[in-house]
């Protein structure tokens, strides 16, 4: 087993070696290019009534005028936290 094996001019070792360190650079350049997404953070009404600070009753009628996107799950009502910022930037304009 101290025979080496030559493939071109090359040992196996160093052939792995080669190959090893083409797919690290590969990876990180994928790593560059992937950014993680941030989780989504729903508020409750009660929170996205603290957060505008408005009243509920506002809450409810912002609802249902599509001026805030309400998301239901079971009887339970949330407010995107993205969706709310984006919309108060962009009634500014």
């Amino acid at each position: 087993m101290t025979d080496a094996i030559l493939v071109n001019g090359v040992t196996p070792e160093k052939l792995t070696e080669t190959i090893l360190n083409g797919v690290r650079s590969q990876l990180n350049e994928l790593k560059k290019d992937l950014t993680p997404k941030e989780p989504e953070d729903f508020l409750t009404r009660m929170e996205t009534a603290k957060l505008l600070k408005i009243s509920l009753t506002t809450i409810h009628e912002w609802a249902n005028t599509d001026i805030l996107k309400m998301y239901k799950v079971g009887n339970r009502t949330y407010f995107s936290r993205k969706e709310i910022e984006s919309t108060l930037f962009n009634s500014n304009r």
